[in-house]
């Protein structure tokens, strides 16, 4: 059993449709990353899935269950929406304390004292929240989020509105519950940059549809094109011309002394090496290169905006 299940997956607004036939599955333990522009139906897939919404279409589960019907399976679920849920008058403990009396959370104390040091507010613990930074307030609104040892946390973009300094600290914050508390992570972000540090799988959603989903290991493998960068001592364009007719080169180009070849099989990486060598060619570093996840977004981005 997954963690999260979607399944055909339709929701629309006032005859717009949000979302689209919208299918994917989180595995335990996972720090899953949902991706898409403003507008293509990300926290409205959250709340469906947390049963504050009903789908028009389709079929969710968390836990293997419907969380609209069930409350001892939302009993299991944390949530962070960019409301942080915090009282700005209230201490930080005062906060997890109100809380942890909602939650029936046992060792109401020690929890909460253990959550203060592993967001790094132990020492601000008696401090109102309204004098905190954003950043703070940021970290104990997750530390509100897992307060009751959620099997599942719902993160709705976390680092909105952060500095790169706070953004780091919230990104290293779950890793760390994500390694420390066992929990699988929903992750609503639009920092690229920081869900392809910490996410093992992503799904993009743009148009109101899936338009990838896989981990990110395999999004970021060229798109399945393995490729090469080798740097040369020199002549790279008489480099281009040895090995781009070669049967297993499907693309080649030059940047100064670096040669850059896409290949039909990434077994035949040995064999462009041998090839240049045996040309006479001095090689100084060969290096495997990937797509960013950047870049895979946009593609995947800019096609749906040209299409349904």
């Amino acid at each position: 059993m997954n963690a999260v299940e979607v399944r055909g997956l339709s929701r629309s607004f006032d005859g717009r449709d949000i979302l689209r036939d919208v299918s994917f599955t989180v595995g335990h333990g996972e720090i899953f990353g949902y991706l898409g522009p403003n507008g293509a139906g990300k926290t409205t897939t959250i709340r469906i899935l947390l049963g504050l919404l009903a789908p028009d279409t389709g079929e969710v589960r968390v836990l293997g269950r419907d969380l609209a019907a069930d409350d001892d399976a939302r009993a299991r679920v944390g949530v962070l929406f960019e409301n942080n849920g915090l009282v700005d008058r209230m201490s930080a403990a005062g906060n997890l304390t109100y809380y942890a009396g909602l939650y029936s959370v046992d060792d109401p104390a020690e929890r909460v004292d253990e959550l203060l040091a592993l967001v790094g507010l132990a020492d601000r613990r008696d401090d109102p929240v309204g004098t905190f930074s954003t950043g703070m307030k940021r970290k104990l609104g997750i530390a509100r989020a897992i307060l009751h040892r959620p099997e599942v946390v719902f993160l709705d973009e976390p680092s909105s509105g952060l500095d790169p300094g706070a953004q780091r600290m919230v990104r290293d914050l779950i890793l760390e519950l994500s390694r420390r508390e066992e929990m699988t992570v929903f992750l609503n972000s639009h920092h690229l940059d920081e869900v392809q540090r910490i996410c093992s799988t992503v799904a993009i959603l743009a148009g109101g549809r899936i338009r990838a989903f896989d981990s990110v290991e395999n999004l970021t493998a060229a798109s399945g094109r393995p490729a090469v960068t080798v740097a040369l001592a020199g002549a790279g364009a008489r480099a281009c011309e040895t090995v781009g007719g070669l049967p297993y080169v499907t693309e080649c180009g030059v940047d100064g002394d670096r040669l850059r070849c896409t290949l039909a099989d990434p077994a035949a990486i040995p064999d462009l090496i041998a090839a240049l060598v045996g040309a006479g060619f001095r090689i100084e570093e060969v290096r495997r290169s990937s797509r960013s996840l950047e870049e895979i977004y946009i593609e995947h981005v800019g096609r749906a905006e040209g299409g349904p």
